[in-house]
């Protein structure tokens, strides 16, 4: 086996409904730290995508308009194994996220719900930028304790 072979490993993201913060934090991941991690993400009751998540993270130059929100029943069908489960739901919702069987390592990262904000569109627009700037905080100081240290350079190439 050569010294170069690297093995992805594979990380879940899960929330209520699938339609923002999962998605950003997946995305987020597989943006930042593709070498050594392949993001997915998943919903306890999978809605629509948060066309608010969607405009803010193209702002930021990643495109998740084509992302469909999942069922995470769905993935506990197909058996597959994720190193890294990863909830990101708030504080008031953290007991409704759901719980994945295995031997994944579990990690809880609270966020607020975009889906919860409220105002014109400009003020939810502003608030999802703000989550949207959270979660990349957290997936980048993340990606920084478990990344090859390569990573990080070529993360910001």
């Amino acid at each position: 086996m050569s010294n170069n072979f690297h093995v992805k490993l594979s990380v879940l993201f899960i929330c209520i409904h699938n339609s923002a913060r999962s998605q950003m934090a997946e995305a987020w991941l597989n943006h930042l730290c593709p070498d050594d991690f392949e993001g997915q993400s998943a919903g306890l009751e999978p809605g629509v995508l948060n066309p608010v998540a969607v405009e803010a993270m193209r702002e930021a130059g990643i495109d998740i308009s084509a992302k469909k929100p999942r069922a995470v029943g769905d993935l506990l069908k197909s058996g597959e194994r994720f190193s890294h489960i990863i909830t990101v739901c708030d504080e008031s919702n953290a007991e409704r996220c759901p719980i994945f069987p295995g031997d994944a390592t579990r990690l809880h990262w609270s966020f607020p719900d975009p889906s919860a904000l409220t105002g014109t569109h400009d003020e939810r627009l502003n608030g999802t930028r703000q989550i949207r700037d959270q979660i990349r905080d957290r997936i980048e100081r993340w990606c920084a304790e478990v990344c090859r240290p390569a990573t990080s350079a070529s993360a910001a190439a």
